[in-house]
Formats: structure tokens, C-alpha cells, sequence
């Protein structure tokens, strides 16, 4: 049931509306600000996890006349706008860490903070887990911003955790503003990363090396039956992927022959990389050369 991305993020809405109850409830009879940050970034989870959900349906369309290459880049605006909401999330927190310090508040309850706080961090635990297996399951770049934002969340979680238990036994309050200074730097480099993986899907930036390295060699696979290859450009919009590609062939070579070629080597590309769509242009070789890697007898003959 939570296995797909559309499952995946409703699993992330039910347990982040959880997540928000608990510590705006426990920040308000504790009074600490580092619990309310917490709050503030689960708060943003939240709206991550609409967003996401809402891209994760659209980006699931088909292509249409209107958008004849799908709907994949959604997911990818979706990210953008989640990595913006956790920036503005973590100035928030900064400035209200800041104006703690300067005017001083005693935290109470200190208990209850620190039971919010360890339930967050196993729930946070147990829902970005699974969402980075779904992410990669169904390469969604939305649903592995939100496997991140909640991942932070840990780290974030057990630093309010740690300080909580120091006021309990010491007393220093001051710890909790510091703590959530802490938490915000923490989300602002989640917010970073976000920013960075989605944003390159917008510009097309071309697909990993590795990635490449994979149809490159699906090309040379080929070697005995096609000269050579140029203008590669690869592109991704979601999980989508995109190639297109010059297929030099030897000039002699039939039209049927030559689309059986392509198709293959589509077919070839495809089985190596999931949600790849493979546009080929063929061109014919210009002239008789040395270095040929056909065999002579499909090479080109001389007139």
C-alpha cells in the first residue's frame, strides 16, 4: 500500500501531521525554542509532503498533446519549492534562536521535550528510510527531497534531544537557543542539497557520468555493424530520461536494416536504464576509410 510514491507520501503526510501535534503542543508547555524550531521544520516536512504528493500525481501522466515529452519536470519544481519553504524555515528559526539569547527564557518541563524528541527521532528514522527505498525504487527526485528534509530531521531531533537532557541536569537554558541555531544550520545544508539535485533537472543538465558511460557502451556493442556515433545529449526531467544521438552506418546499408539497428540498440539502452526514451539519427558513412571497424565485406565499396 505505501510501497508506490503516491503511497510513499501519503505514509509521509499521516505521520509528519503526527509529528506536528506532538511538538507544538510539548514547545508550548516547555516554552523551548529549540522544540518549536523542530515544530517550525516538521511544519515545512508537512508542506513538502503535499507538494510532493501533488507532483508525484501529475509527473504519473502520460505525455498529451500539450506536453508531448510528460509531465516529469514537475516533480523536479516540486523539489525547488520544498528546498525554498526549508530555507525560509531555517531563517526563521535563526531569528527566533537569536532573540531567546538576547532576552533569556527558562525552559520547564524539560521531560516532556525529551519524549517528543525520541519519538521524532524514530519516526523520522523509520519514514525517511523507507523513503529513500521508494525514491530509488521509482527514481522520484521529489519524494528523495522529501527522504532528505525528513533525514534531517533526525540529526536536528537528536541535537534538541541532547541539549534537553543538559537543561535537565544543569539547568542552563541557554543551551536551548544555541541547539536550535544548530538545528537551523542543519536544515539550511538539507535545503542546499535539495536545491542543487532539483535544480538541474529544470536546466537539463546532462545525466551522470556513470550513466553515460552505460549508453556509450551499448553503442560500441554494437561496433560490428555501425562506424561510429556522435553528438550525444542526454537530459532527465524526473524520472524520465531522455537521449537522442548520431548513428554513423555504412552508406550501403538498407533502410529496413538500418531501423532494425536503431531498434535494437534502443531496446539495448533501455533494458540498461529504466524510463529512458532513445531518439536516433542516422547518417550515412561519407567515405572509404582505414580505420573502418566493419568488416571489409560491409564496408562501403569504392565506385
Amino acid at each position: 500500500m505505501f510501497a508506490s510514491r503516491s503511497g510513499a507520501a501519503k505514509l509521509s503526510l499521516l505521520l509528519v501531521l503526527g509529528l506536528i501535534g506532538l511538538k507544538v503542543v510539548v514547545g508550548v508547555i516547555t516554552g523551548s525554542v529549540s522544540v518549536l524550531a523542530q515544530a517550525a521544520d516538521s511544519f515545512l516536512d508537512l508542506f513538502g509532503v503535499v507538494i510532493t504528493l501533488f507532483a508525484v500525481n501529475i509527473a504519473t501522466k502520460p505525455a498529451d498533446a500539450e506536453h508531448p515529452f510528460g509531465h516529469g519536470k514537475v516533480e523536479d519544481i516540486a523539489a525547488v519549492v520544498q528546498a525554498v519553504l526549508i530555507f525560509v524555515a531555517a531563517v526563521a528559526i535563526i531569528y527566533s534562536a537569536v532573540r531567546r539569547i538576547i532576552t533569556g527564557t527558562v525552559v520547564e518541563l524539560t521531560e516532556a521535550g525529551i519524549g517528543v524528541m525520541a519519538v521524532s527521532i524514530i519516526v523520522s528514522i523509520f519514514l525517511s528510510r523507507h523513503l529513500f527505498r521508494v525514491s530509488r525504487t521509482a527514481d522520484s527526485v521529489a519524494l528523495e527531497a522529501n527522504a532528505r528534509n525528513i533525514a534531517a530531521d533526525v540529526y536536528s531531533a537528536a541535537g534538541v534531544l541532547v541539549g534537553l537532557v543538559v537543561i535537565r541536569f544543569t539547568g542552563l537554558s541557554i543551551i536551548d537557543p544555541i541547539i536550535a541555531l544548530l538545528v537551523a544550520l542543519v536544515i539550511l545544508k538539507s535545503a542546499y542539497d535539495v536545491l542543487r539535485r532539483s535544480f538541474g533537472g529544470l536546466i537539463d543538465i546532462r545525466l551522470p557520468g556513470a550513466e553515460e558511460h552505460i549508453i556509450r557502451a551499448a553503442i560500441i556493442e554494437h561496433v560490428g555493424e555501425l562506424v561510429d556515433f556522435h553528438r550525444l545529449r542526454t537530459r532527465k526531467a524526473g524520472r524520465q530520461r531522455y537521449i537522442d544521438l548520431h548513428l554513423v552506418v555504412p552508406k550501403d546499408l538498407s533502410v529496413e536494416k538500418a531501423h532494425e539497428l536503431c531498434d535494437h540498440l534502443e531496446q539495448d539502452i533501455k533494458s540498461k536504464l529504466r524510463h529512458a526514451s532513445v531518439t536516433i539519427h542516422v547518417e550515412p558513412c561519407s567515405e572509404e576509410c582505414d580505420q573502418c571497424p566493419l568488416p571489409p565485406h560491409k564496408r562501403r565499396r569504392k565506385s
